[in-house]
């Protein structure tokens, strides 16, 4: 049974130049295992703290040598010797160690990084896959990805007030097959865009970020897409959106203006946006909404569950970060029917697969995600089809950090051959 040697924190930068943890943890066979912290530029206020320096002349304050001292410092001696295998007890020892609810002491990126890089670190000793370590042999299903095509709110400068607007290939055979439906139809978007003079650089997380004139412009244009590159809106491609309406909820109101140009319609109560994204989903091929309410509005979540949770997808993010105690609440309640999955939200593996077994039980379907915010670390890939997940959300077909999960689940789908199941899009 082999034993941590050491582990060794540094900072490094993520895809938008900001530091962020990357740690290795090395056995006593000198095996290493490497993971890196993402780091999301709209949080839920209750996922787990990420610890900065706070240093305005270094880095703007976002620098995370505290985050790397409390790993060289504190918690690599005490785990130092430990069994690589015993991930659980690996993760509850380093919750002891910061004591605190939210990891608010030591830093959910501090303890995050050590805590995937020991799960990969005992693959690696045992010299199987990653996703066959922390999913057992029963790992074999090839998630539906949800593909980034227009980015807006706080993940570029583009006068929009949702933050996310994706594709999702619902017929198709393969990962292979949905990723090749998916480049069709960005890059039918982008000569589209190209016409008509509009920018075709893209925002965070890898979707064009032109000057569209709000919401239904955005949604107008990718039907368009999808239609130049031969596909049936419904049939063989769907919309996701991710509203990310905590980013405009204040006072009871969500003000599309904060983003967009201010219009007489700008402000609606929760009634009235509720009611705009019901038209939404009867006028465009939407399958999927993510954040359609504020993360406290629990009442207007219930009046959005109760409208169209039988129809489509409805997603929590900041709703559930991640954690079992917010998820319990929303099983409870009724509201929504599907979680994002975003590891450094519950800040150790353990927690993240505790989540994860919660919303299957309850019938929630799961959807691993990355952050605005990433490194070329390609962790979620494997851990989509470890616990065989339905969907994954990694960005749009370009951009490295994105493409390295894309990458990863193609080699995982060409290693696994015949005996691969590519999920598909299974309706609410």
């Amino acid at each position: 049974m082999s034993k941590i040697k050491s582990i060794q924190a540094r900072q490094i930068l993520d895809s938008r130049g900001n530091p962020t943890v990357e740690v290795d943890v090395i056995t006593e066979k000198n095996v290493c295992g490497r993971a890196s912290v993402p780091s999301g530029a709209s949080k839920g206020e209750h996922e787990a703290f990420e610890l900065r320096d706070d240093q305005k002349n270094i880095f703007f304050g976002k620098g995370v040598l505290k985050a790397v001292q409390n790993v060289n410092s504190i918690i690599a001696p005490e785990l130092i010797g430990k069994s690589i295998f015993n991930q659980v007890h690996i993760d509850k020892l380093m919750l002891e160690l910061d004591g605190t609810v939210n990891k608010k002491r030591l830093g959910a990126n501090s303890i995050l990084a050590i805590s995937l890089a020991v799960a990969r670190a005992a693959s690696n000793e045992l010299k199987i896959p990653l996703y066959k370590y922390v999913g057992g042999v029963y790992t074999n299903v090839l998630p539906t990805p949800l593909i980034n095509i227009v980015n807006g709110g706080r993940h570029s400068n583009a006068p929009i007030a949702f933050q996310e607007f994706m594709i999702v290939p619902v017929k198709s055979n393969t990962f292979m097959e949905s990723l090749q439906m998916g480049h069709k139809v960005f890059y039918k978007l982008k000569d589209l865009l190209h016409q008509k003079g509009l920018s075709t650089s893209v925002g965070d997380e890898g979707g064009f970020s032109p000057n569209f004139d709000g919401v239904e412009d955005v949604l107008d244009h990718i039907l368009e897409a999808i239609h130049m590159a031969n596909y049936e809106p419904y049939d063989q491609i769907g919309i996701a959106i991710d509203c990310a309406a905590s980013e405009f909820y204040k006072d009871n109101q969500y003000d599309y203006s904060k983003f967009e140009k201010k219009t007489e319609n700008s402000e609606k109560s929760k009634e009235e946006h509720v009611h705009y994204l019901s038209y939404l989903i009867k006028k465009y091929p939407i399958i999927s909404i993510e954040d359609g309410m504020d993360q406290n509005d629990w009442e207007g979540w219930k009046l959005l569950t109760d409208e169209m949770g039988d129809k489509i997808q409805l997603v929590g993010d900041d709703l559930f970060v991640t954690q079992v105690r917010k998820l319990n609440e929303g099983i409870k309640n009724r509201i929504a029917n599907s979680i994002l999955i975003k590891v450094n939200q519950a800040g150790t593996l353990t927690e993240t697969i505790e989540t994860i077994n919660l919303a299957k039980k309850n019938k929630y379907k799961n959807i691993i995600s990355h952050r605005s915010g990433e490194t070329e670390d390609s962790f979620i890939a494997d851990f989509s089809v470890a616990f065989n997940i339905e969907q994954i959300k990694t960005g749009s077909i370009c951009r490295s950090e994105r493409i390295s999960k894309y990458n990863q689940l193609l080699r995982i789908e060409e290693t696994l051959g015949q005996y691969s199941f590519y999920s598909g899009w299974n309706q609410i």
